[in-house]
């Protein structure tokens, strides 16, 4: 390998360290945001209880089976966070008509304000960050997002 080889590995070796240094800040920061969020819809709730709610929102509707495939949580873990949905008046299930054993689960329309509330909340933070760069570079990091999410 040539020197030169050499040089542009190492180069992008620092590049994808620091890429990957800002990915965990980036997850961390979404932790706590989820944290954060799930507080302003009750205290009670749990950040794992605030996902669900989220995804049954922006679904529509949702049994347990597929909260848990699509989060990868135990079932027990996600009949846990339902139970606790319902007794906080954020969550309906009712019987599946196509699946007695089945439960689909909706948001609360209390819920869907509260969630359509952090939703814009989110998005002006989001708006505000990024007021500084282009739609090229918004698509570009978008881009680069999407690709991470394929793997």
């Amino acid at each position: 390998m040539a020197a030169g080889d050499t040089a542009v590995l190492t180069d992008v070796d620092d590049a994808l360290a620091e890429f990957q240094g800002h990915l965990n800040l980036i997850f961390a920061r979404a932790r706590s945001l989820w944290k954060e969020s799930a507080a302003r819809i009750n205290p009670e709730l749990q950040p794992s209880g605030y996902k669900l709610l989220a995804f049954i929102a922006r679904a529509g509707s949702a049994n347990a089976h597929q909260l848990a495939e699509s989060f990868e949580m135990d079932k027990s873990v996600v009949s846990r966070q339902v139970r606790m949905l319902e007794d906080l008046g954020l969550l309906e299930s009712r019987p599946d008509d196509t699946d007695g054993r089945q439960r689909v689960l909706t948001a609360t329309p209390t819920a869907c304000d509260m969630l359509a509330e952090l939703r814009g909340d989110h998005a002006n933070r989001l708006r505000e960050t990024l007021a500084t760069l282009t739609p090229e570079e918004i698509q570009a990091a978008s881009k680069v997002f999407r690709l991470l999410a394929e793997v």
